[in-house]
C-alpha cells in the first residue's frame, strides 16, 4: 500500500485499540482482541441504521451462551378480576409472555478482506475509518437479515457451495416456528401434499386468492387474543408480490439518508394485515408476525463481550483481512404473535 494509505491504515488499527482498551502493538501485531461491550453495542446500533427492516428487529445483548428469552414483546391479554372475600389472593401475569424455550447462542465468523488497492483510493478521504467499518457492517447487517429467514441448522463447518442462503450458519426465526410444538403455528399443504394452490378455480385449488389464505391462517393458526393486534403484519416473498402492490417503496426517506431501503410497506393490506417485502425471504412463504420497533417478536441475541476481532496486514496477497466472531441468536419472543405458511403456489 502507499505510504500515505499505510499512516491512515495505523490510525485506524491505533483507534481500534484505544476503542476497545487494548495495548497498541497486540492490534497492529495482527493478534485477537475483544471488542468491548459499549462498542459492541455501537455497532449494533450501526447495522440496524444500515438496514430498515432490521430497526423493526430487536437486537439484544445477552449475559449468557444460553438461557431463557428475555420476553421482548407484550405478550397475552392482562385484565381479570379476583374475589379477595374468602382469602383468594391475586396473581400476577408477566406481559412478556415467556416460555420454557430459551435460546443457545452459536458462534458466527464474519471474516473479510479490503485490497491495497481499494484502501489507497480511500485514503483520500477523511472518513478513511468509517469506509472500512461500514463495509463490514452493511454485509454483516445483510448476513444476518439473510440467516434469519433461511437459517435451518448450525453446522461445525459451514459450505457456501451447498448453502448459498447461509442455511447452515445459525437456525433462524422461520426455522423455530417450523419446529415450535409439532408444527402448531404451521401451515405447508393444504389438499394436495406439500402444496398450498391459489387460484380462481374452487375445484382444483384451496383458496382463491391470498387474501383467503391469510385470513384462514390468522384464525387456525394464532390464537383469539393475538389475531388483531394491531402489530402484526404480513411479509410476503416476492412470488406472490405485484409490482402494483407495492406502489409506495420507503417514500419518506430522502436520498442523503444512510437508511438502505430495504423494508418495503404496502399502502395496501393482505388479509386485513399491512403487506410488507423484505430481502431473502423465501419466495412463496407468507410470515405473519409482530413487528413493530421496540417490541418487535422477532430479535437477534448477542452475547455480550464475546465478539473478537483481528486485523491482519497480509502483504503476500495485497490486502488486509478482518477476522470477526460473535455469538448470535435467533429469537421468535412469543409463538402465539407468529404463524408461517409456506408452499404457495399460484395457479
Amino acid at each position: 500500500m502507499l505510504r500515505e494509505t499505510r499512516k491512515a491504515f495505523n490510525a485506524y488499527l491505533d483507534r481500534q485499540a484505544e476503542l476497545n482498551g487494548e495495548d497498541r502493538e497486540t492490534v497492529r501485531g495482527g493478534k485477537a482482541f475483544t471488542v468491548e461491550p459499549s462498542i459492541q453495542q455501537k455497532l449494533n446500533d450501526k447495522q440496524q441504521e444500515s438496514s430498515g427492516f432490521l430497526q423493526r428487529v430487536n437486537i439484544s445483548p445477552v449475559d449468557e451462551m444460553k438461557g431463557e428469552k428475555l420476553g421482548l414483546g407484550v405478550s397475552g391479554p392482562l385484565a381479570g378480576r379476583t374475589n379477595t372475600a374468602g382469602g383468594t389472593k391475586r396473581t400476577t401475569t408477566d406481559p412478556s409472555g415467556l416460555d420454557a424455550l430459551g435460546y443457545e447462542c452459536k458462534q458466527t465468523n464474519s471474516d473479510t478482506h479490503i485490497r491495497y488497492a481499494k484502501l489507497d483510493m480511500w485514503a483520500k478521504f477523511p472518513d478513511f475509518q468509517t469506509r472500512i467499518r461500514n463495509q463490514i457492517l452493511t454485509r454483516q447487517a445483510l448476513d444476518r437479515i439473510m440467516i434469519g429467514w433461511n437459517g435451518t441448522s448450525a453446522a461445525a463447518t459451514t459450505n457456501k457451495g451447498t448453502s448459498p442462503l447461509l442455511q447452515d450458519v445459525n437456525i433462524g426465526w422461520l426455522e423455530h416456528i417450523r419446529q415450535y410444538d409439532g408444527g402448531a403455528r404451521y401451515l405447508m399443504e393444504g389438499a394436495t401434499a406439500d402444496v398450498i394452490k391459489i387460484g380462481a378455480d374452487a375445484e382444483t385449488t384451496d383458496y382463491r386468492n391470498v387474501d383467503a389464505l391469510v385470513v384462514d391462517a390468522v384464525h387456525n393458526l394464532l390464537p383469539s387474543w393475538a389475531r388483531q393486534d394491531p402489530g402484526l403484519v404480513a411479509i410476503l416473498g416476492d412470488d406472490l408480490v405485484h409490482d402494483k402492490f407495492f406502489p409506495m417503496v420507503n417514500s419518506n426517506l430522502e436520498p442523503t439518508e444512510q437508511l438502505a431501503a430495504d423494508l418495503i410497506i404496502s399502502a395496501k393490506r393482505v388479509g386485513g394485515k399491512t403487506a410488507v417485502t423484505v430481502p431473502f425471504f423465501p419466495s412463496n412463504a407468507i410470515l405473519i408476525t409482530r413487528l413493530v420497533a421496540g417490541e418487535s417478536n422477532l430479535s437477534i441475541y448477542e452475547q455480550a463481550g464475546k465478539r473478537r476481532r483481528t486485523v491482519v496486514d497480509r502483504a503476500e496477497l495485497d490486502q488486509i483481512e478482518t477476522y470477526e466472531s460473535s455469538n448470535d441468536a435467533y429469537v421468535v419472543e412469543d409463538f402465539d404473535f407468529a404463524c408461517l405458511i409456506e408452499n404457495i403456489e399460484i395457479v
